[in-house]
Order: structure tokens, then sequence, then C-alpha cells
């Protein structure tokens, strides 16, 4: 195609790269740029709207990370087959085949037998749910109670929405707008990063150590002034690291000294996704910047995923605009689903089932670990059901586990584009010589820990030519 043939297409009238990747976007997913198209080269549509090449570079870059547009580098940049299927690469890449295998570690998914049972719940709030006016309050208020009482900190406004990941969502699309950049773990969860292309955002990747983000890291990120820091407290995903009460406040005083030297409008967004399940203490940088921070807290590892219910907090402003935004769509999150999770969270012997849990999570971890360590594989300690595993070899890791019949998940979906090829290590413990990881979820190895880390050791250390 042509530089005619495109601006007689799109008007254009907004030469932004905020504008430029609109209208090309509104061109894909209209189908007027057919996917396998070719578009004109950076120069010369830069030249034809009177714009420098950054300009235009700037736009194909946020194209591309949406997953709109791909380039092929000489050849030039195309519309990507199958953009109108949505952009979430590396939240497909997480997902695992249909195939059985005999040991299933890659879902990141807490075990069901350690979730609490939802008969004795659903049958004590069956006769008293009231689940028929379009008037009520969006949250129980027996519910939002339960979780002022436990909450981390003084937050301003508690809701209750459809789990961690919509929670998140919302939150970033209040706050972050085309072209800003957003600090982000790395490595980190996959679908965070899906969010932000989505969003035309730009990930800023910082270190995670075993105590969680890097406050050198974090601190020459903020220098790049982004609109969000997005951050796991507890059982990062993947690593399984907790932030300590000390790694909190240094992460807040960085946080403080770039807002008092630089003007930031600066939010920060926490997924404590694994609260109830972790053996970590209960932490939040609410704690010491209450006007900034969002916290996140899902039920979906402790009481089960397809409860679908996660609570958020913070600054009433912010949590308003989420909320009244979300009124615009579903509304509000199933009282009869918020009805049984007030009865889980109040009821002696789910309290005691989720306590139990912990419990076993925490052996799992420790059995798991300690049995990977002393075989040479030099794993973290982790908080809640993930470990974070060097490999010599992800692809051949891979491979290796299958055909012994255990299934992990591949560390390629968890590393933020354009990190450093170390960057994937946690950073202060031993690494595999080649950088390259997996993620076992552990919290699903029931027994036999020894007999899974001969299986994930030699795997490990596989490569065609040898080992470590």
């Amino acid at each position: 195609m042509d530089v005619s043939e495109l601006t007689s297409l799109a008007p254009f009238a907004d030469t932004t790269p905020r504008g430029i990747a609109g209208d090309l976007a509104r061109l894909v997913n209209s189908g007027e740029l057919a996917a396998g198209a070719r578009l004109p080269t950076v120069r010369e549509l830069a030249s034809e709207l009177g714009v420098s090449p950054a300009t235009i570079s700037q736009a194909w870059q946020a194209l591309a990370r949406a997953g709109l547009i791909e380039s092929r580098g000489r050849a030039g940049s195309f519309v990507r087959r199958g953009a109108a299927e949505g952009p979430a690469t590396r939240m497909r890449g997480m997902a695992a085949p249909d195939d059985p295998v005999r040991l299933d570690l890659s879902r990141g998914t807490p075990d069901p037998l350690l979730l609490p049972p939802l008969g004795p719940a659903i049958s004590r709030i069956s006769a008293r749910a009231d689940v028929g006016s379009y008037q009520d309050e969006p949250v129980l208020p027996g519910l939002a109670a339960v979780l002022r009482d436990s909450w981390p900190s003084d937050a301003e406004a508690i809701a209750v929405v459809d789990g961690a990941l919509d929670a998140i969502s919302r939150t970033l699309d209040q706050v972050v707008r085309f072209g800003d950049r957003v600090v982000v773990e790395h490595p980190g969860f996959p679908p965070f990063l899906d969010l932000l292309d989505l969003l035309g955002a730009e990930a800023i990747p910082v270190a995670v150590d075993e105590h969680g983000m890097s406050p050198d890291g974090l601190a020459a990120a903020l220098r790049r002034r982004p609109s969000a820091v997005l951050l796991q407290p507890r059982a990062q995903n993947p690593t399984g690291a907790s932030m300590t009460t000390a790694r909190v406040e240094a992460l807040a005083r960085v946080i403080r000294s770039a807002l008092d030297d630089h003007a930031l409008e600066l939010v920060v967004i926490e997924d404590d996704h694994s609260g109830l399940i972790s053996t970590e203490g209960d932490v939040t940088l609410g704690t010491h910047l209450p006007d900034r921070v969002v916290h996140v807290r899902s039920f979906a590892k402790s009481h089960g995923p397809d409860l679908r219910i996660a609570a958020v907090g913070g600054p009433r402003d912010l949590i308003g605009r989420i909320m009244a935004r979300r009124m615009l769509g579903p509304g509000w999150t199933s009282r009869l689903l918020q009805s049984i999770l007030l009865d889980l969270l109040t009821d002696g012997a789910a309290i005691d089932a989720v306590a139990e849990a912990r419990r076993a999570y925490y052996t799992r971890q420790r059995a798991l670990g300690d049995a990977l360590r002393s075989r040479g594989v030099p794993v973290a300690h982790a908080d809640g059901i993930n470990l974070w595993m060097p490999v010599i070899s992800e692809r051949s890791t891979l491979v290796q586990l299958a055909a012994a019949g255990i299934r992990v998940a591949g560390g390629t979906p968890f590393l933020a584009a354009g990190a450093a090829a170390g960057g994937a290590a946690v950073a202060g413990a031993p690494r595999g010589p080649e950088g390259e990881f997996v993620r076992v979820t552990v919290g699903v190895v029931r027994e036999d820990a020894a007999s899974v880390a001969d299986a994930l050791a030699s795997a490990a250390r596989h490569l065609a030519a040898g080992g470590y």
C-alpha cells in the first residue's frame, strides 16, 4: 500500500502518535486495512503528514504492542493476520494444551482439594439471599464490614469487582492513557503486559529480588515519569517473592522522593492475589502513600477461582470513578456470590480450611524447594503456590518434562519485551547459566516431592550437549 492509498482511508486530523495510531487501529478493526496489508514506510508517511519520523515510529510501536501490526525487518510493517482476535499473546501463550499429563504444574491455580467446600455456605445463604433488586448497595454491608476490618491500610473506599484482573484492568483504564509508561515487575504476570499493550502503554520493567521489586530499579524507572506502578506485594507470580515491611518502606521512600522531585501524577496498583494463603505478613504501600495506592485483594486462590470476586480499596475519588464506570457495564458483582463469600469469611470451618491450605502450601513449597536445591537447582525460597526455576534451556526443559508426563509453564510470557536478557533472574539469587526459567506450580504437588524434584532437576540441566 502506498501513502496516497492510506491517506485516502484515514483523516489523520490528529497527527500526534496517539491520533495516527488511533486512525490506523480503526481501519484495521473495521477491515478497511486487510490482514497482511503492507503499510507505508515510516519516512514516507512522516513526509506526507508533515511530522517527524519519530512520531510515526511511536505510533507504529503502539500498534505493534497492541497486536495490530508487525514488523518484518527490511520487508516493512504489515497488518497482522488474526489481529481482530485480540492481542493477548502472552495470556494465550500461558494456556495449557488439552493433551493429558500425569502431573500438570503449569496452571498457577490452587489445589481444588484445599478449597473450603461451598455446599454448606450455599445451603446457609439460600434462604436469606436477596437477589432481586437493582437499587441495593453494590457491596453487601456485612461483606463491606468484614473487608474493612481486615484491610491492611485505612483505605478511603473499598468496593467489590469480578476478580483481581477486573480490578486492575478497570484501575488502569482510569489512570493510564495512550503512550503512558507503567512500571512493572520483571518477571511479572503476563496478563498485565497484555493489558498495557491494549492501552497503548509502555511497560518499564524493574527486576524482582527475593523481597519483591527492587528499590534502586524503581528509582531509575521513576525518572522516566510513569503514570502507574503495578506490583504484587505477596507471593509474586511467577517468583513467589513476598515483600517485607522494610521493603515496603524503602519503595514508599523512593516514590515519595520522586513525587517531590518530579511532580508526578502516579498511582501504585497492588495485586494481593494470594493474600489469604500467603505465609508472609499483610503489607501495602497504602500505609505510607494512602492517596496514591489502589490495593486489590483476590479470593480466587483461597476460596476458589470461580467465585470471581476481588475487593479493591484506595482513594475515594479514584474508586468512585472506577465504580461509576462499572455501573454502565455489569453494574455490580452478584450479591448471591457476595453472600457466599461473606459466609466463607466468617464461618469457623471455612476459616480453618483456608488456614490448613496455607499450611499445606507452605509445606509443599518447602519440600519441593529443598529437594531441588539439594539436587543443585538454585531456586529461591518462595511464598504461595508457584516457584521460578532456572534452567539451561526453556524449550528443552518443557520437552523433557512432557516426555516424563509433567507440564510446567515456560518462562518467556512472564518477561517484559525489551528487558535485558539477564533481567529474568531473581536479583541476588543464583541463576541458570543461560538466564532462562520456567514457572512451577508447587501448590498441586501433594506427595512424592522427591521424585518430582528428580524429574524437574534432570530437565532443568538438560541440553543436547550436556548439563550444567
